[in-house]
């Protein structure tokens, strides 16, 4: 609409032009005024006058956006960067074969008598024990942490010390597989195959992970499908979960909530960014809810990673306490005088301070409220979660609260003997 009407007050000018021409015809000879039309003829035929003239302007280049494509490639790359890394465990044992066997109900009865059952002879069939055989009973996944195969997993695939394991790496090969350490503390365990020249995954930091970041799960899913993959998102972080199945049980702290499949048989699997490091230990699957699957941050594993390369053991800090976490509700339904730390306090179990411990050695009490661990708050971390970034014979310094009293009470570690 605005060119139009720029165009028509263009023609209109023109007009006015020509009837002042006109008008002042007297003053002028016809060839003076058909000279003036004739100029104005040739200037608006050369575009001069009456032609509206868009100035071009070079747009700037717009950048193709391809996110899709870009993220694929992300998440493949990642997954080429750590399959070779990733292991099958086939969990193996020696089971009972049974088979129906022959029976004679009556072959302990006197031969005079068998005469009254047709002679005897009758055959029945009961199940009976005819030796053992080796079956697989079971499988989950690892990921190769050393050249000389040290392989991470977690403690409740290789929980029956009755059962024999076999690692099947990338390339198809099977292997032994011997169990050199179970942490008591957390779903982690080390074990070894007798090969090297293998690829160890990169680790990565869980510390710096946040909600929605993408996360790809790697594992031998059912125990069945090695090397499935699956992609989603980080969901949550830092919760405290009771896992079980098989008749193992575990509290595990801190752990990683993802969307990512996590299926049986992804147990002990790597957790991805699109780095292709391990950012966490497929542990475990919400029952009764889909897409809901918790893994061990990879920071809570290299504390005990190092210690077996060093030892060959995983040693764990103890201190020597049983404990009730402070909340908010628990302050205030107690009359607590803070809503963070941790209370020391006893349950059947056992009592709040262990006997000849480093807690009972350092002069702890039941009832102490412990608020920080070497100036860091028990608050988004749990105490165990701390406790378990320093080694054993490390001396911690606790920030202690005693009724109205505070403390400052240092404690030398001990090692945890319970395996």
């Amino acid at each position: 609409m605005r060119k139009q009407i720029v165009i028509f007050c263009s023609v209109s000018l023109i007009a006015g032009i020509g009837l002042g021409a006109v008008s002042s015809a007297s003053a002028l000879s016809w060839s003076d005024i058909k000279n003036f039309f004739l100029k104005e003829e040739k200037e608006n035929a050369s575009g001069t006058i009456g032609e509206i003239k868009e100035e071009k302007k070079e747009s700037p280049p717009v950048a193709l956006y391809k996110p899709v494509i870009d993220y694929e490639e992300a998440v493949t790359k990642a997954v080429e960067e750590a399959a070779p890394s990733v292991v099958s465990i086939i969990i193996s044992k020696d089971l009972p074969v049974i088979e129906n066997c022959p029976y004679d109900p009556f072959s302990d009865i006197p031969p005079e008598f068998r005469d009254f059952f047709g002679g005897g002879g009758f055959q029945f069939q009961r199940p009976c024990q005819k030796g053992t055989e080796k079956r697989e009973v079971g499988g989950g996944t690892g990921f190769i942490i050393s050249e000389n195969g040290l392989i991470v997993t977690n403690k409740h695939v290789v929980q029956d010390t009755g059962a024999e394991y076999t690692v099947l790496t990338n390339d198809g090969k099977k292997y032994d597989a011997k169990v050199l350490a179970r942490d008591p503390l957390q779903d982690i365990a080390i074990i070894k195959i007798e090969k090297s020249g293998l690829k160890p995954a990169r680790l990565g930091n869980s510390d710096t992970l946040k909600l929605g970041q993408t996360a790809i799960a790697i594992g031998n899913a059912l125990g069945e499908f090695r090397n499935t993959v699956s992609v989603g998102v980080i969901s949550g972080l830092a919760r405290d979960i009771t896992a079980g199945g098989g008749g193992f049980t575990e509290k595990i702290e801190g752990v990683i909530q993802t969307d990512a499949a996590v299926n049986q048989g992804n147990s002990g699997g790597p957790l991805l960014n699109l780095k292709g490091e391990v950012i966490g230990i497929n542990t475990a699957i919400a029952s009764g809810a889909e897409n809901i699957g918790f893994t061990i941050p990879i920071n809570q594993a290299k504390k005990d990673i190092t210690s077996v390369k060093e030892t060959g053991s995983i040693k764990t800090p103890f201190v020597g306490i049983r404990y009730v976490p402070i909340t908010p509700e628990l302050a205030k339904k107690q009359s607590l005088s803070v809503e963070y730390g941790v209370v020391l306090r006893g349950s059947e179990e056992g009592p709040a301070i262990a006997s000849n411990s480093p807690a009972s050695r350092a002069g702890l009490q039941a009832e102490d409220i412990i608020l920080e661990v070497n100036g860091e708050k028990i608050e988004k971390k749990s105490f165990n979660t701390i406790i378990q970034k320093y080694g054993v014979g490390e001396i911690i310094t606790l920030k202690v609260r005693r009724g109205k009293e505070a403390l400052s009470v240092k404690i030398k570690l001990a090692e945890r003997q319970d395996m």
